[in-house]
C-alpha cells in the first residue's frame, strides 16, 4: 500500500495525487512492477524501513507492505 509522508502526517494517495499532472488516469501515483514511475527511488538508511520514494512533486511516498 503506497502512503504519502510529511513531516508529521501521513495521506492516502488520493488525498494527494488527484491534483498532480504527473497521476495516471484514475488519479493515482504512476506505480508498476514495484516502482514508482513519476519519482525516484530514495536510499533507506535501514534495511528494516519501507521502500520510500520521492515524487517529482516534492512528496515522499512509502510502500507499506
Amino acid at each position: 500500500m503506497l502512503v504519502i509522508l510529511t513531516d508529521n502526517q501521513i495521506f492516502a494517495p488520493e488525498q494527494v495525487c488527484q491534483s498532480c499532472l504527473l497521476a495516471d488516469g484514475s488519479g493515482q501515483p504512476r506505480w508498476r512492477k514495484g516502482q514508482l514511475y513519476c519519482g525516484q527511488a530514495i536510499r533507506k538508511l535501514t534495511e528494516q524501513q519501507p521502500a520510500q520514494y520521492e515524487c517529482m512533486m516534492g512528496f515522499r511516498i512509502a510502500n507499506i507492505e
